[in-house]
């Protein structure tokens, strides 16, 4: 086990209601979760975004935290958020990282993995609650 590392998994999801495609406006929430995954607590201190439509354009988002927290995470320990994305595609890509630092002070990066958003498709993830310790 590595001494310091967070875990991240994300949901994707289209979100029809709130898009207009014929005026190339396509919305998506995204949940993340991150889970301490390492021998230290740490704290999630900033993020970076790398969000590409299918047309070739990236935005970089940079920013403190994550929905206006910077949680400290145990070992073990996992937190949960949901926020979203606008594309003029229908499809894209996001990935990033997360500047992290350790209970000793130590800086690390947890990588955020590529994700698909796709409004062609019709199996999207089907979110729900989970209980997290």
């Amino acid at each position: 086990m590595a001494k310091y590392q967070f875990t991240v998994e994300v949901r994707p999801q289209y979100l029809a209601q709130q898009s207009a495609p014929r005026e190339g406006l396509f919305v998506f929430a995204y949940t993340i979760t991150i889970t301490n995954t390492g021998e230290v607590a740490a704290q999630l201190i900033a993020r970076t975004w790398n969000v590409n439509d299918a047309n070739g354009h990236t935005e970089k988002v940079k920013g403190l935290g994550v929905v206006g927290q910077q949680p400290l995470l145990q070992p073990g320990q996992a937190f949960e958020y949901t926020s979203g994305t606008r594309l003029r595609t229908p499809t894209g890509t996001m990935h990033g990282s997360y500047l992290c630092v350790a209970e000793d002070g130590e800086r690390f990066d947890a990588d955020i993995p590529m994700f698909v958003l796709d409004a062609l498709s019709d199996h999207q993830g089907s979110g729900g609650s989970r209980t997290l310790h």
